[in-house]
């Protein structure tokens, strides 16, 4: 079987390009990766999301239709079971965010750690070449010379001279 070019097999490794951030794969965020943590993350990336918000004036239509049509009257017109409701979602959801900003800021920061230190490693091998090219260039340029000599040499005995 024929060996595929390098940018074919890079094409087939769907990460390879995140390589050089496995070595800090072990590193958990600053609470862990405990059940709750994961919990508060999904929950605080859905709140924004406009499936949410239409699922939420969505229950707040129906709850205002219910109670002020008087079909359902457990909640009369001040709506104050409603208000508690969105009270205690904003109890829960404001610290919940903050949680899943905390986590995702010490992913950042791991990530960003990690690519300067991929970077260092670049610039160091890109150094390395640039002194292998320079000396490659120094001894072609030598060469050149002992080529040089060596043709007037050999020209000065060939060339008979009148």
């Amino acid at each position: 079987m024929a060996q595929l070019p390098a940018s074919a097999q890079v094409a087939r490794e769907p990460r390879l390009h995140m390589r050089f951030l496995e070595p800090h794969g072990h590193l958990g965020s600053t609470f862990g990766d405990d059940p709750f943590g994961r919990f508060a993350e999904r929950f605080a990336r859905s709140f924004g999301t406009p499936r949410f918000l239409i699922v939420q004036t969505g229950i707040v239509l129906v709850w205002l239709a219910l109670n002020a049509a008087d079909i359902a009257h457990f909640d009369p017109y001040p709506f104050i079971l409603l208000n508690l409701a969105f009270s205690t979602q904003a109890a829960y959801a404001a610290p919940m965010i903050l949680l899943a900003q905390t986590r995702q800021s010490e992913r950042d920061r791991t990530w960003t750690e990690a690519d300067a230190k991929h970077r260092e490693e670049i610039s160091a091998a890109i150094l390395a070449l640039l002194r292998q090219n320079t000396d490659l260039t120094q001894q072609v340029h030598d060469l050149a010379e002992r080529i040089e000599a060596l043709t007037r040499e050999v020209h000065g005995r060939v060339v008979v001279r009148p």
